[in-house]
Parts: structure tokens; C-alpha cells; sequence
């Protein structure tokens, strides 16, 4: 990744959890021409543990939504750890965003803005905002949120 991506991390202050390990038959990112696809992430602490819980039970939206937050330094730490250093990212793409969420729950695209506003941050609203979705599910593990993500690199 970019020293500039980088650069503008720790000038933003965040901290980054350490990389999750595959839990099944993946990979954690795939390059194709000027792609980037990661594979979906949980919300991984710095400690390494995870942020679990059913949304609208264990956790609110306002918690859920710091998840979906932590979710992005994952997957920065994920891009950081698994891509090779050269590359640059142009811009999100798109994002599928997963709430381990009760029935009766209804605000996933709130949940999910804590990714999103985290990405609008980090490349800027024109090139960290692109399409996306927001769904309820059971999650593996009990984790709160998981997110996949594809970005657009410069060549």
C-alpha cells in the first residue's frame, strides 16, 4: 500500500488492529487488473479479539455503527498486510455491508455508515463513497458486522 495511504492513517490518529488470518478456503484479497477485492472482514480489536453480538439485542445501532467502523481498520490492516506495497487505491467501488441483526431490526445502512464515513475519511467523500449494500443476517462467529469491499487502483 502507499506510504501516502499510510501516511494519512496516522495522521488521522487510528490505529490499526492486526490482520485476520483466512478462517476458511479464501483469500483475503485478490488483485485482477486494476481491482482490488477483499474478501469479507469482521470487526477485529487491537487486541485481536472481536466485536460479537446480535444488533437490536446485545448491541444498538450506535454500537453496531462503531463496529462497522472497526470493520474498515480491518480491512486496511488486511490490505496493508496481504498487498503488495506498490499498489494505490484509486477509490471504493463497492461495499457489502452484513448485520449480524435481529428480525426485527431495520437500520443496517446505519450500521454501515460507520465503514463508509471511516472510507469518505481516509480517500475523501468523491473517492471513498461508491455503491452499496447493507443487509441483516446471522453472522459466523457472533460477530457484530461483516463487510467486503472492491476498490479501483491506479495503474
Amino acid at each position: 500500500m502507499s506510504e501516502q495511504l499510510k501516511s494519512r492513517i496516522e495522521s488521522m490518529g487510528l490505529v490499526l488492529p492486526p490482520a485476520p488470518q483466512p478462517a476458511g478456503v479464501y483469500k483475503p484479497i485478490l488483485i485482477l487488473e486494476n481491482k482490488l477485492y477483499v474478501s469479507g472482514q469482521g470487526p477485529v480489536l487491537n487486541d485481536g479479539s472481536l466485536i460479537q453480538g446480535k444488533v437490536g439485542s446485545v448491541l444498538n445501532k450506535d454500537e453496531a455503527k462503531n463496529a462497522a467502523r472497526q470493520v474498515g481498520l480491518t480491512m486496511l490492516s488486511s490490505i496493508i498486510t496481504h498487498a503488495p506495497s506498490s499498489i494505490k487505491i484509486k477509490r471504493v467501488i463497492k461495499v457489502l455491508g452484513m448485520v449480524n441483526a435481529t428480525p426485527e431490526f431495520e437500520d443496517h445502512p446505519y450500521v454501515i455508515n460507520g465503514f463508509s464515513e471511516l472510507m469518505a475519511d481516509i480517500f475523501g467523500a468523491e473517492y471513498g463513497i461508491g455503491v452499496r449494500s447493507a443487509v441483516g443476517m446471522s453472522l459466523p462467529q457472533n460477530i457484530a458486522v461483516e463487510i467486503e469491499a472492491l476498490f479501483l487502483l491506479e495503474l
